[in-house]
Parts: structure tokens; sequence; C-alpha cells
């Protein structure tokens, strides 16, 4: 596609614009950045803040190493082909079909646009350019996209899926440069911003309505036309203020289970909704806005918090219970919206944060292929079935199988950008013209600072190994800073720059290394990994080490459930998954000495690298079978600190022998047992 320069950019905006009769009038002495050029938009003395680092244009980060494996076996499998087969994306009435026309074909759109392009992948390329022209080619004149009604004051139409739609378009132009595709966005907006007044948001527009904001900042920060602020406010003035809303004891009780489903309670909206208060931030630079942010997800955690970093929902907020499951779209969610968080307040807590639902929850909730998925994961799951005896909150008996729509079909639509999104925003642009590390995966960065092509190699194999390698070679000597993350938990860490000496880094803090660059740099950093053992609920206890938990290895048999559906000769199916070998273990541990309780040992990374053979990594531990552990109800039973007290001190409740258990990464298991009942010594 033809990329426009700027000043081409701007006049074909303008002129589009006003040819649809919703006239911009470009703001006086505001500049604007064609897409891809990676520079930063100039701040106006009054208008949107800018955040503490950008993300870098879409594509100017690529993976490598395992990270590139795992994008490709996502593309390979359900992601890549979902539109050739799945009616509600196919024969979506997005894309001129009959089907559903509302968010599943946006949904999907947002997680393979970054997947197809980073990857460079053309196939997929051009099937989702031309997606995108038809949406865009079939805007009415009055700005609306095509399944939105003529008259939705008449036919309501929930205002969630344009602004999902738009937050689409937007990523794409990121991603292309198309000008129509910008031109599309802003028509739409400004269809929105009428719209707003006949139609005031409800349903799932009103729960989401910060997400509208992505698209409204990316259309502003490159018109700087004012009324799309305006916009901004009136969506978060008709939408949910979250900080109210949390201040109600309600939010912190486990919904009961098979209990009242709840807009307040809904886990999708609450893991959207942590990324709120950043984007209303950059709006005015509240200082509640900043301080709620981490106080939404403290208190999630304090309530509702899970090892893998997630919390519960199943669909709704259900407790810290290891057998209520979290939701895939909510995965994916608060993946996104850490991303934003970091982006706009730059504190490398919600990086660190980010590293472990990606490590952890993303990779335990989809099959090793990415041919199928959950739609709830349980951080004790001894066994997938359908399930009519189940606990989950409002979810039905198939909500963990692995499969194609397993429960409903949004998470079928809606699971794609999770590791898409995570690898273009591994690295982002400083204020000061510099690179900070967000997070830690095996990539390729290519950025221009202070005008000067810069790139950086990252070779490594962290998370299941403590070392990254940096390589940064800038076409010419430049100064610039580069801000390494140093994870909260590596205490002892280092850095080395080609063969000097090593420096000290602190945990939890963003290293900062200020220098003119020249010629190719060799960095060296080490994360030290220690053993740590976190007590859960229930006393029960959990293994970590750097940004992993650990799970029980447990050997599994995959039966295909539901043969009388269609498609079945695809490789995506259903599944359920059962235990070969038992599960029932409680762990010997003693805190004061955990490297004595857990080994670790190394493995090579498998071409699956989260899958129980593909582990980069495993652990040793001693274990011991807990006889009356048992499924109740086709899950793992509950034990209670009393069903496991000792009688006698030094004594186990359990008659068995101690034994050698292996442990395996989270992300690498289908079923699980992640929180282990204490037995024996401590």
């Amino acid at each position: 596609m033809h990329r426009l320069d700027r000043r081409e950019f701007l006049t074909t905006v303008a002129a589009g614009v006003a040819a649809s009769a919703a006239p911009l009038g470009a703001a006086s002495g505001a500049r604007a950045t064609g897409a891809g050029t990676g520079e930063q938009p100039a701040r106006p003395a009054t208008g949107l803040a800018d955040p503490h680092f950008r993300p870098l244009p879409l594509g100017s980060i690529r993976p490598r190493g395992w990270l590139q494996r795992q994008l490709r076996i996502q593309a390979d499998g359900l992601s890549g082909h979902l539109d050739e087969f799945w009616p509600d994306v196919g024969q979506s009435q997005w894309f001129g079909g009959n089907a559903e026309g509302w968010e599943r074909a946006p949904y999907w759109l947002d997680g393979v646009i970054p997947l197809a392009w980073l990857l460079d992948d053309q196939p997929l390329k051009t099937r989702i350019s031309r997606y995108i022209d038809f949406i865009v080619s079939h805007q009415r004149a009055d700005g609306w996209y095509g399944p939105y009604p003529e008259d939705a004051v008449a036919k309501r139409y929930d205002m969630w899926a344009i602004l999902l739609a738009n937050k689409v378009l937007a990523q794409y132009h990121d991603a292309t440069g198309d000008a129509r595709v910008l031109e599309a966005v802003v028509k739409s907006l400004r269809a929105v911003l009428g719209g707003l007044d006949r139609t005031p948001l409800y349903g799932w527009g009103k729960f989401r309505w910060y997400e509208g904001l992505v698209p409204v900042f990316h259309a502003y920060e490159r018109t700087r036309e004012p009324w799309l602020l305006d916009l901004a406010r009136k969506l978060r003035a008709q939408g949910v203020d979250f900080e109210a809303l949390f201040k109600t004891e309600d939010l912190a009780i486990p919904t009961p289970r098979r209990g009242l489903w709840k807009w307040t309670k809904h886990v999708v909206n609450t893991a959207m909704a942590t990324k709120a208060s950043a984007l209303s931030w950059r709006l005015d630079q509240r200082a509640t806005d900043r301080a709620f942010a981490t106080k939404m997800i403290e208190f999630l955690d304090r309530r509702h918090g899970q090892v893998n970093g997630m919390f519960s929902g199943d669909e709704c907020l259900a407790g810290r219970n290891p057998l209520q499951g979290t939701e895939l779209c909510a995965v994916v969610e608060f993946m996104y919206s850490l991303e934003h968080l970091f982006s706009v307040f730059g504190d490398p807590v919600f990086a660190d944060r980010l590293e472990r639902v990606a490590f952890n929850a993303l990779p335990a909730t989809f099959a090793p292929d990415m041919w199928s998925h959950q739609y709830d994961q349980q951080a004790n799951q001894a066994q997938c079935t359908i399930n009519p005896e189940h606990g989950w909150t409002t979810n039905g008996p198939e909500s963990n199988l692995y499969g194609l729509e397993p429960n409903f079909g949004c998470c079928t639509s809606n699971m794609h950008q999770g590791w898409p999104k995570f690898v273009a925003h591994l690295w982002m642009k400083t204020v000061d013209e510099g690179l900070v590390a967000a997070a830690w995966a095996p990539c390729r960065v290519d950025a221009r600072l202070h005008d000067v092509p810069v790139s950086v190699s990252v070779d490594t194999d962290y998370p299941f190994r403590d070392w990254v390698s940096l390589v940064v070679t800038p076409a010419r000597a430049v100064r610039f800073p580069l801000q390494l993350r140093v994870p909260a938990w590596a205490e002892g860490a280092m850095v080395r720059i080609g063969s000097g000496p090593e420096q000290p880094m602190k945990a939890g803090m963003l290293h900062r290394l200020e220098r003119e660059w020249t010629g190719p740099t060799e960095l060296t950093l080490r994360f030290p990994m220690r053993a740590r053992a976190s007590t859960r609920y229930n006393e029960a206890v959990a293994i970590e080490r750097g940004p992993l938990v650990y799970a029980l290895q447990i050997s599994e048999e995959w039966t295909c459930v539901n043969a009388d559906k269609p498609h079945r000769e695809l490789p995506h199916g259903d599944f359920e998954v059962r235990p070969t070998t038992p599960w029932n273990y409680g762990l010997v541990v003693d805190d004061r000495r955990l490297e004595d309780s857990v080994r670790f040992e190394e493995r090579p990374i498998g071409d699956r690298p989260f899958s129980p053979e593909g582990a980069g990594v495993i652990a040793r531990a001693r274990g011991q079978q807990i006889p009356n552990w048992k499924l109740v109800r086709g899950w793992a039973g509950e034990l209670s600190p009393a069903d496991v007290a000792w009688s006698d001190p030094g004594r186990s409740v359990s008659d068995q022998p101690i034994e050698d258990v292996t442990l395996i990464p989270y992300g690498c298991t289908n079923i699980r047992i992640t929180e282990f009942p204490r037995v024996g010594s401590r």
C-alpha cells in the first residue's frame, strides 16, 4: 500500500472527512505523524497528555527464537484459519455475510492483525486486508459501519461493537499507514459523537466505554481535532465509574456457585477496566486516576487473586479458591490492560504482572497446538470433562473442555490478541528519544532515535533461563538512554556492557544506561531466579521461580467428544482430558531451606514451548499422595487446613511414602495441581 508523507497524509484525511460532511480543520500548528515512522506526536499546550512510554509502531518488533515459534503455532492453528470455517467470522455481517454482526469478527481482527504483521504472513495479511477493505468501502455516508442499524433509536445496537471496530481499524492503520482507514475511523467517531446523544451508552458499551478512547486518541494524535477529546469525555461521562463501583462491598464477595450473573462482577469487563484509569488520566491528569489503577488490581488480588497472575471469574468474580476458574477472554484483556498501564504510567510493577500472566495463564488455557482452547481454566484442574455437576458461578458444563467453542463463542473470537500484542509491547519509546524494555523475550527491535536507525537484538530463552543477551546497533554514533526493566523478584541482578565489569541492578526498577552508542554493543543481563513458596487459599503452598509458576506434571488422555458437531475433519475438535497418573499429592516443603525441597533442571525448549514435553525447565520436589483427596462432583475436592492437619508433631496425615514428584511450568500443563496441601515437615 502507498504510504503517505506527513503533508499528503493530513491533506488526504482532511479532504476525505470534508467530503463526508464532517469537516475537520486541523488545529493550528499541529504536527501529524505518519504511521510507521516511530515519531512521537507533538503535545499541544492543552489536550491529551503523552504516555510515559509510547508503544512502537506495529511491526517495529519481530519475535525470534521460542517466541517466533509460538506465534507460528498460533497462525497455523485456530487464529489463522478461523475465518475459513467458523460462520461467525467467515460469514459475518461485517464482511457482507448474514452471520453475527456485532463483536465476533472485530474481535478476531483485533488479534490476527498484529499476528499477521508480526510474522509478515502474506496470505493472512491479504485476507485481512480484504476484510478491512470491505468494512471501509461499505461505510455509510452518515459515518456508521454496515451492521449498525439505520435507526439506532428504534432498533438499538450496543455501541460496544462500534468502539471495538474502530480500535481494530486504528491498529490496522498503525500497521499499514492506509489513509482511507484513518479517514473511516474519523468519520465513524464523528457519527458516534452525535449518536451518543440519541442513544446513550448502555449494556456492554457502558461497561467498556474506555475501549473507545483507544481509537479516539489514535485519531487525535494524527489530526489534533479538539472535538475528538469532547467525544472521549462524553464516553467517560456516560460510562461506568469504576472507582465508585469498587468502593462497594458487593465486589469483595465471591459470586455464589451457580449464582447471579451481574454486569458489575463480570470478569472480562473487570479485566478490560483495569486500564480505564490510565486512559482517563491522559484526558485531564487526575491524581485519583493514577492512584486507582494500582488500588483496583490490589483489591482483585486480595479478594479474587489466582497464583497464575489472574483473578477468578467464571464468568463472574468468584474468590481465591483455585477451583474457581478464569475466563480466557479475561486473560487476554488483562494483558492488554497491563500493556496500557505500563505505557501510560511507566511503573514496572505492571510489566512484572504482564509477564506473569503471559507466561502462565495465557498458554495454559490453550492446547499446545492452539487448535483448541478452554473457556475457563482452573489453577487446580485435575481433569477437564463435560460436567453437569460443575461449580462455576454462571458458566455451563463444557466450560473447561478444550474445544472450538466451549460454553460461548466470545473467547473463540477474542483469544487471538494475547501473544501478538505482548510481542508488540515488549519494547517502547521513551519521551527523551530512548528505548525501554517492558518485558523480556527473544525479539528484534527497530526504531529511529534522534532520527538515527537503531536496532536491538534480544537473544534469550527467558523465562526458562535467567540470562538475556542484547546487541544494540545504531546506524551511526548516537547518544540515547536505554532503560532495562529489572523484575521485582530478581535480587542480585547484574548487567555487563561488552567485556567490562558486571554492574548491579536494583530489583523492581528500570535500570538506565545513557551513553553514546557506536557500532554493535553487546549487553549481558543476569536475573537470578530463586525458588519461592507462597501460601495460598486454605493454607496451600505454590512453587514459583522467576516469572514462572510450577504445577504437578500429570500424564493425560485426550478423548474427542461432541463428534456430531460439523467440521470434525479439521484439527480443532472438542476434547476431554483425564489423568492417567495420580494427581492427589501434597508437598513436603521446608520454607526455611526451600532449595533443599525443590531442585530445578534445565531442559531443551521444545518445538511447542508451552507443552508438557516441550517444557524448558522442570522441578523435582518431595510429595506424598493424600488418599482422601478425591474428585468431588468432577473436580479436585476442596481440602481445608483441618483435612491435612497432623495428629502428632512431625507426622503426616497420609500413610503413603514420600516420593519424588515432577513439577513443570504452569503454562506447559493441560491438567494440573498448582496449589498443594502441605504434608510432612515444614
